[in-house]
């Protein structure tokens, strides 16, 4: 058995070279303690999400646990699916400590912190629960636009709320709001998604007055207002115009930011995987995915993608490449992707015929790979549902404030923000 050490895994970081820093403890445990970069990969689920989550095969992997002997069950098991340099972090989390390691809690620590530092940068707008509860009661010329997964905005949403995922915003808000004198404020359910919302129509243009809903539908519970549920309010196909005029928008950011853009020579040589991990994903909605894809691309809608880019992409220092069919969705996700310092480019050029599969995504697996008996142990999140106690709703949200700091010590992030 190989052994790396704090320093070992600290130079692949800094030098952004290519590591899959694996934390195989169940999710629950993984939220009470890691490093920055340690992609939370369930034991339970390896022989289930290793060929598509590490398409190398002989990509640098390091298991992380808590000096339970977790990491070198995980090393065993992925060199028996054909991982050729595998190691365990020796001492696991309290070695981590020791040396000086920065510790983050919760779960999709990276995104949420880069979404803090977007609006440290940026200082992007934003008005608390009472302020947008008192704009809606007066009847003021408004948009709410909650930018969740829809089957959360269908548990609680803010009262007057449109169902927009991230991703889809420059696309849809124009048609939502179609006079400049319309606000448009921007929920989720704390703080992450809304801003990186809010901050992506500012990035875009939207002449609309834009500005973030502060702490999200915890902040509404916390200001002692009534959450809608149930509800299925939701945008419409865009018109070509507005497509149009919104693919410019994204283009203009995309190239803002750094993204780069791929041809199919590239595409189909670096899907061999030698020598340097790539992903790619089609980052429209999963209906969209089923009626026709490209062959080769895993299905993740860009919001979401940007807000849990680890569980989808553990190894930091890969290339990560986009599609859609209309230039905007995987332009504005590129954009955030590429601040969070991913190598990122977007193909160009593609047309209807080379969205020929249909159905959903067929992950490779080894034969007899089996959903565990028992699954792992997850993380009950504060924002989700209304019946978190106040005090963890709170302590989310205080912690939330902490994470640029934390960044600050940590030192491995390499994230850098776009001011249009």
């Amino acid at each position: 058995m190989k052994y790396k050490i704090y320093n070992d895994v600290r130079a692949k970081l800094l030098n952004r070279e290519e590591i899959a820093f694996l934390d195989v403890r169940d999710e629950a445990p993984h939220a009470t303690g890691h490093p920055l970069f340690a992609a939370n990969f369930p034991l339970a689920r390896i022989e289930l999400d290793a060929y598509t989550k590490l398409p190398r095969r002989d990509v640098h992997i390091v298991t992380f646990d808590d000096g339970e002997g977790l990491a070198e069950q995980a090393a065993e098991r992925l060199g028996a699916l054909g991982y050729t340099d595998v190691s365990c972090f020796e001492g696991g989390l309290a070695a981590w400590k020791s040396a000086g390691g920065e510790v983050f809690i919760d779960v999709n620590v990276p995104s949420k912190a880069f979404g803090e530092l977007v609006v440290e940068v940026c200082h992007t707008p934003w008005l608390s629960a009472s302020e947008v509860g008192a704009l809606i009661d007066a009847g003021e010329d408004m948009v709410v636009v909650d930018v969740r997964r829809f089957d959360e905005y269908r548990t609680m949403s803010i009262p007057t709320a449109t169902s927009v995922p991230g991703a889809e915003l420059v696309l849809h808000v124009p048609d939502l709001a179609p006079r400049p004198e319309t606000m448009v404020i921007v929920n989720c359910a704390g703080r992450t998604r809304s801003q990186i919302g809010a901050q992506s129509l500012i990035n875009a243009g939207l002449p609309n007055d834009v500005a973030a809903l502060r702490n999200g539908t915890m902040g509404w519970v916390l200001a002692g207002q009534q959450l809608d549920s149930g509800q299925t309010r939701t945008y419409s196909a865009a018109p070509p115009e507005s497509v149009e005029t919104a693919t410019q928008r994204a283009r203009a950011v995309a190239d803002g930011t750094g993204v780069k853009r791929a041809t199919r020579q590239q595409w189909a040589t670096w899907s061999k995987q030698q020598g340097r991990t790539t992903y790619f994903f089609d980052v429209r909605t999963f209906a969209e995915y089923e009626a026709g894809h490209v062959p080769g691309f895993y299905p993740i809608p860009g919001g979401q993608l940007v807000q849990e880019t680890e569980m989808y992409a553990p190894v930091r220092g890969a290339r990560i490449v986009l599609v859609d069919d209309d230039g905007v969705r995987a332009n504005m996700s590129a954009s955030w992707l590429a601040q969070m310092a991913w190598d990122v480019w977007v193909v160009d050029g593609l047309t209807a015929e080379d969205f020929s599969v249909v159905g959903p995504w067929q992950p490779e697996r080894p034969a007899g790979a089996q959903e565990p008996a028992k699954p792992p142990a997850r993380y009950r999140r504060p924002y989700e549902g209304t019946t978190a106690p106040r005090e963890a709703m709170q302590a989310y949200l205080d912690w939330e404030d902490g994470l640029v700091a934390q960044l600050e010590r940590d030192g491995t992030h390499h994230f850098k923000v776009w001011r249009k």
